[in-house]
């Protein structure tokens, strides 16, 4: 099941990747540079979505064990923090978005919808569990935490496929670039 999961998530980075590899021609991608700030604040958010996701699928473990709801209510405070450092990263590369490449601009685009479906299916798990305060292991709550899951693996493989394709297109315009002046 697990296995399925990170199957499905490097594949969605993977068919991510293709569909920015054709969407975008070189000409595009030179328009604008990037920004220096949106490239680190994508680091900071690839950083984060990988804790994240590390988390999340230690959250979903614990549905599998016999441990109190208060160790359940610990981890669900573990993922929230990672979700509102996502948020506050988000929040910044929002407000620098249009000072960067388009590449940079789709990045943010890519990621805010991912980062509301994790605070929704925390928010609900977080309202579940104080609402039934005893050892979680039905739905709904046990849905919450495998698609937060399945979510945070989807957000840390989409934030790392751009963070590599901006990096590698940089090279590439930068390599473009030598070759042009050695040829002048």
């Amino acid at each position: 099941m697990r296995i399925d999961s990170i199957t499905k998530s490097y594949a969605a980075g993977a068919v991510l990747l293709t569909f920015l590899l054709l969407s975008l021609s070189g000409r595009a991608f030179a328009q604008r540079d990037d920004s220096q700030q949106l490239t680190q604040l994508l680091g900071e958010a690839r950083e984060e979505a990988a804790e994240l996701a590390k988390d999340a699928d230690e959250m979903e473990s614990l549905i599998r064990t016999d441990v109190s709801w208060q160790t359940h209510a610990e981890m669900l405070d573990r993922v929230k923090n990672h979700v509102n450092n996502m948020a506050r990263i988000v929040a910044k590369l929002s407000e620098t978005r249009s000072s960067g490449s388009e590449l940079q601009e789709q990045a943010v685009d890519r990621i805010l919808p991912l980062l509301k479906e994790l605070a929704t299916n925390t928010t609900a798990a977080i309202n579940y569990l104080n609402q039934n305060k005893s050892r979680p292991k039905t739905d709904p709550y046990t849905q919450y935490l495998h698609d937060n899951a399945e979510t945070a693996h989807q957000l840390s493989s989409t934030v790392s496929s751009l963070f590599e394709y901006e990096k590698s297109m940089t090279k590439i315009a930068k390599l473009k670039n030598k070759l042009e002046l050695s040829e002048q």
